[in-house]
């Protein structure tokens, strides 16, 4: 059983070195924000992707406060202003906001940058970034000071 077992890993891992298996590989955009100075990685969700006869869609919606407590909450000032970048440039995203009560509302974003409200509180934000071949949800929280 060895016999067959090793020379078949080895096959593989040679196959999967030599960039053959990899040809419909669809890596998940990454979306950062850029605040105070520091970069931080924004949680992403609700990917679906279509490309090259592949297709990728979420099995299920995690719940948003989850992700909310997965992140590493910013620290910010009011009117502090937050930048974006999401790999791939997508052509339109939407940026929500919920405050503490619960209700929801769109921020203008500009120049890939939001201002964070003149209302100290807790805020959890959702960036919806659109391409023609699928989309993607980004997910972070703030406490403005």
């Amino acid at each position: 059983m060895k016999k067959i077992v090793l020379p078949f890993l080895i096959s593989l891992l040679l196959v999967g070195c030599n960039g053959k298996l990899g040809d419909n590989v669809v890596i998940e955009p990454r979306g950062l924000i850029t605040a105070n100075g520091e970069r931080y990685v924004m949680m992403p969700f609700n990917y679906e992707w279509k490309e090259n006869n592949m297709e990728i869609k979420p099995l299920r919606t995690p719940d948003r406060v989850k992700l909310a407590d997965d992140f590493e909450t910013l620290e910010a000032e009011k009117g502090d202003t937050l930048k974006f970048e999401i790999d791939k440039n997508p052509p339109s995203v939407e940026v929500i906001k919920e405050n503490e009560d619960g209700t929801i509302e769109r921020v203008e974003m500009k120049d890939n940058k939001i201002i964070l409200p003149s209302k100290e509180g807790y805020y959890i934000y959702e960036l919806k970034a659109k391409w023609d071949k699928g989309k993607i949800t980004f997910l972070f929280d703030v406490n403005v000071n």
